[in-house]
């Protein structure tokens, strides 16, 4: 067998396939995606510059992934003061479905994703690259993602701060946190297995966010 021909005819292949835009699967899967995790956060801890520069947020990791939806919502919840009605994430984020990175779908529908039916684990709460997210017992742990949310992914009525001013504050507060691999210290309870709900942060800034597990990283979807 002549393996010099076969690594010939492979780069020929490989150069057909590349001048008629053939595109890899992996790449396509890619384009389709309309979930993820940030694969950083904003560098400010919880300051994002409020929703819309969250949302910007998205849009310019989405782009530069090659992802086709534009139209991208952080998935965060905000309060009003004097009990006013606040956001929900779950009214920003559209009808569903939604797919990773790898192309698998997370959730069909906005019932579904605050449901057991949620697809949304270690494995498939995957960043705008298709890579996966540390969680608990790796190094880093990054396992806490910012949503401000209660489970039904509603604003929180639980009084005090849990939004870090609304996602512009970067020092003294508390925001809610989900767990995206659905595990934690205390693995029995309900609110550890939460991918969106879990618990308080231990403070805005970036280094406090990281001092409990986290690293400002937040969802995204593509809103429909």
């Amino acid at each position: 067998m002549n393996f010099s021909k076969i690594s010939a005819a492979s780069i020929v292949v490989s150069a057909v396939a590349a001048g008629t835009g053939m595109t890899p699967v992996a790449q396509a899967q890619q384009a389709n995606m309309t979930f993820f995790v940030t694969s950083a956060g904003k560098g400010s801890g919880a300051d994002l510059g409020g929703l819309d520069g969250a949302d910007a947020h998205c849009t310019a990791l989405a782009k530069a992934a090659g992802a086709k939806a534009a139209n991208w919502r952080a998935y965060l919840s905000t309060t009003m003061p004097g009990g006013d009605a606040g956001v929900n994430a779950r009214d920003r984020i559209g009808k569903g479905p939604w797919r990773n990175a790898k192309g698998v779908v997370v959730a069909k529908n906005v019932s579904d994703l605050h449901s057991s039916k949620s697809n949304v684990n270690k494995q498939t709460a995957l960043t705008e690259k298709g890579e996966m997210v540390t969680g608990s017992g790796d190094t880093p742990n990054q396992h806490d993602i910012l949503t401000g949310s209660d489970p039904a992914g509603m604003y929180s009525t639980a009084g005090g701060d849990t939004t870090c001013g609304n996602w512009t504050k970067s020092g003294e507060g508390s925001a809610i946190v989900g767990h995206h691999d659905r595990a934690g210290l205390k693995k029995e309870t309900r609110h550890m297995t939460s991918w969106n709900s879990s618990h308080g942060s231990r403070g805005c800034s970036q280094d406090q966010l990281k001092s409990s597990g986290g690293a400002g990283l937040f969802y995204c979807f593509a809103a429909n």
